[in-house]
């Protein structure tokens, strides 16, 4: 089963410019579906001030983000966006492809490599628009699921699912952990007296090196991705680098995706000098209210001198965020012991299902298939631990402590 080509017109829905096309009656809203990538790229200035707009985006609903991620990875004709006007101007937006793993779904642009996806609303449009959003999609996927992963609480999509005419379905997703944006003196204060005591050593010995942190301008991103993306090669060499990091379309993605994002001050690229050689970098990716650290490489020879790498970079993104008006900080997805220590609140991401009242029993069966797989991952989690000390013996709990962490951020 295929996506139908267009939104087709309905009651309280008239035809209107074209295929794909729709307009509520009376509400002066029009509502169209975009399937040409080439009319998602003309889209960029009209996208951005919807971003801006959108109170609940994250920078991965950023037109730079998304389009940048289209190239990399999207497959030609299965881009689906639909898009709600009101007088010419974009007051609501959902950012989909189509796929056929294991039916036919509608899915967020950004795949594995986005932390959070959403739908985008005009905060400054009446209700209406949101519901005129909910229609287009249903008309738009009448024979496919709508699978909004990662879904931040709080964002657009959670208004988007209570308003939705069809089945629908919750599920938990990742679990993300957060900090407030504040500078790091004041971070340190939320700690025990012993770890904070240990913290303030270890920022005392960064700056007694010297090392210094600097702004990449736009011109010289593309050097400085590339820069960081050896260090993070390095960094993880032997201890389980995430493959995609390494591969030239992630690389492709980052770079455009991150100088279009410096260029609008949704993004930051920093790198970090010692004795005037660049020893680590770090992508921070920015919204209206969030920050967040979303990939980093260091130089191993930083450990050798005993020196903290994340509370270095935490420190300068802290600063940068509380002096920006923001409002958290985000240490995206994954509950790492470095994050932890941190003593952040824990906030998980939801799993939205959508689809026609028709499809309610595909529905429930795809979410059932889901839940069941999310158990069966708890289970390898807790249990598979246990049973590699069982298999390596006396010495199995000594060997698994000493195995190299994930790659991580």
């Amino acid at each position: 089963m295929a996506v139908a080509a267009g939104i087709a017109s309905g009651t309280g829905v008239r035809t209107g410019g074209g295929p794909g096309s729709g307009t509520a009656a009376g509400s002066g809203l029009s509502v169209t579906l975009c399937r040409d990538e080439r009319q998602f790229a003309a889209l960029e200035t009209q996208w951005a001030a919807l971003y801006r707009g959108c109170a609940t985006a994250t920078p991965f609903q950023s037109h730079s983000w998304l389009y940048s991620w289209w190239l990399s990875y999207g497959t030609p004709g299965r881009l689906r966006v639909v898009l709600v006007r009101r007088g010419g101007q974009l007051v609501g937006a959902a950012p989909l492809m189509l796929t056929h793993r294991p039916l036919p779904l509608l899915v967020p642009l950004g795949g594995g490599i986005s932390d959070f996806s959403d739908v985008l609303i005009d905060g400054s449009q009446p209700p209406g628009t949101l519901t005129a959003l909910a229609e287009g999609l249903r008309r738009a996927a009448p024979h496919a699921v709508i699978d909004l992963r990662e879904v931040r609480p709080g964002a657009a999509a959670e208004q988007l699912y209570a308003c939705w005419p069809g089945a629908r379905r919750r599920l938990s997703d990742s679990v993300c952990l957060e900090l407030p944006a504040e500078p790091i003196d004041q971070l340190v204060r939320r700690l025990a007296s012993g770890r904070a005591q240990r913290v303030r050593a270890k920022l005392r010995k960064l700056d007694a090196l010297g090392i210094e942190g600097r702004a990449v301008p736009e011109h010289e991103v593309p050097c400085g991705i590339r820069e960081l993306l050896r260090l993070h090669e390095l960094q993880w060499r032997g201890r389980g680098v995430t493959p995609e990091h390494l591969r030239p379309r992630f690389a492709e993605h980052l770079t455009r995706a991150t100088q279009r994002m410096v260029r609008d001050g949704d993004a930051a690229l920093t790198e970090y000098r010692l004795d005037g050689a660049v020893v680590a970098a770090n992508v921070t990716l920015q919204s209206a209210r969030l920050s967040g650290g979303y990939l980093y490489g260091a130089d191993p020879q930083l450990r050798t001198r005993k020196v903290d790498v994340t509370t270095m970079l935490l420190r300068r993104d802290a600063r940068h965020a509380a002096e920006s008006g923001r409002t958290v900080i985000s240490l995206l997805r994954g509950t790492e012991p470095y994050k932890s220590h941190w003593r952040p609140a824990v906030v998980t991401n939801q799993r939205l299902l959508l689809a026609t009242a028709a499809l309610a029993p595909v529905l429930g069966l795809y979410a059932a298939q889901l839940a069941g797989r999310d158990r069966a991952a708890e289970v390898v989690r807790t249990v598979g631990p246990v049973v590699r000390d069982w298999r390596t013996g006396p010495g199995g709990r000594r060997a698994a402590a000493e195995r190299p962490a994930a790659d991580g951020r």
